[in-house]
């Protein structure tokens, strides 16, 4: 049995009870099936690419679907026979549902398929009352000098 022990963690922290519970959920299911395979890719600080090698699907076969924290790619069989008598079939062509938990502010910009790779794109879009701001410790409230469109300054 491969179970992880958040508990220590969990004592000693506030607000992250989301991430723990992703974490006991992917090491439970990590044994699952790995079709189609992907990758992951940091392009800067805020984009990210996803890659899925879905050979044999057309654009009508895949479903993307983009909720709060959370991607799903859906890839629909077809019931298509060949003109002639298949030898072998070694392309996979069976349904598949991927998931991929999104963090916070993060939304899909664009998806596309070419030469059988799925390519979805992702980027963070943090709002600006979420960004850092430093805090002034015991500082008294003052009043500034805001110019205004027509160059009058005002006191705020």
């Amino acid at each position: 049995m491969n179970r992880l022990d958040f508990t220590p963690y969990r004592r000693s922290t506030v607000g992250f009870d989301r991430l723990f519970d992703l974490l006991e959920n992917q090491a439970r299911g990590a044994g699952g099936d790995n079709f189609p395979p992907f990758n992951i890719e940091r392009r800067t600080e805020d984009a990210y690419r996803i890659t899925l090698a879905v050979a044999g699907f057309r654009d009508g076969d895949l479903d993307i679907t983009a909720q709060q924290n959370l991607l799903v790619v859906q890839g629909r069989k077809r019931d298509e026979q060949a003109d002639g008598q298949m030898l072998h079939v070694g392309i996979a062509n069976r349904g598949f549902e991927r998931r991929f938990e999104l963090a916070d502010f993060v939304r899909v910009e664009h998806a596309e398929l070419a030469n059988g790779l799925l390519v979805i794109d992702l980027i963070r879009e943090v709002p600006e009352a979420m960004k850092p701001k430093k805090i002034r410790i015991g500082a008294e409230p003052r009043l500034e000098v805001v110019q205004d469109d027509k160059g009058q300054a005002d006191a705020a």
